[in-house]
């Protein structure tokens, strides 16, 4: 099925290992492996340009806890980087949807809690305001839209890293697609950072 042409592009932005995880094997907080990979100009860059043209943010709880934890100060750090700086100051003002069923308050700005079927979210979303939809780094969230086919980009960051064990972001069971590279860039680190569109009939 086509979009309409007023439909938000909904797009799912992960870093993954060479091995296709999304932590290690120490569990869902191991991803020390990323770090190095995340912090150079490149994935900087690449991070402003695919984030920027979103207006609504989709996050897991977990993620949620951690980011609001460390970004909102950011944007006036003086010694932070500049495009950290950024990134800060549109996080801080874009609309944030968390999904969670345990979770009460939320407390950083532009922010509320739904406990709903994100697909079903992201259908009603796709109808409102203007500007992407992005899920940032939340494997849980991609893994629920990828099942119901409602991711229409992939944006992956793929770290020359082998886990060895922890969560993957494809599993078995998911309805099959196909995908077009939009962009590649490898950054300092050996990562690559790369942009793929599904493509669907019609389109």
């Amino acid at each position: 099925m086509s979009k309409s042409v007023n439909t938000r592009t909904v797009i799912g932005n992960i870093s993954l290992s060479l091995d296709g995880r999304v932590t290690g094997p120490g569990g869902e907080y191991d991803m020390g492996w990323i770090v190095p990979h995340a912090i150079t100009d490149g994935a900087r860059d690449h991070m402003i340009a695919v984030t920027s043209p979103a207006t609504t943010v989709l996050l897991g709880r977990k993620n949620y806890i951690g980011f609001g934890g460390y970004w909102p100060s950011v944007a006036d750090n003086e010694l932070a980087d500049p495009r950290d700086r950024a990134f800060s100051k549109w996080l801080n003002s874009v609309e944030k949807i968390v999904f969670s069923s345990t979770l009460k308050d939320a407390t950083w700005e532009n922010s509320r809690i739904i406990n709903a079927d994100p697909a079903a979210v992201v259908r009603d979303l796709q109808q409102q305001t203007s500007g992407n939809i992005i899920v940032l780094a939340s494997g849980s969230l991609i893994k629920r839209l990828l099942e119901a086919d409602a991711l229409d980009c992939l944006s992956i960051t793929l770290c020359p890293e082998v886990a060895g064990g922890g969560a993957r972001l494809f599993e078995d069971g998911l309805p099959p697609s196909s995908w077009t590279l939009r962009q590649s860039t490898v950054t300092e680190s050996g990562a690559i950072c790369l942009v793929y569109n599904q493509v669907r009939e019609g389109k």
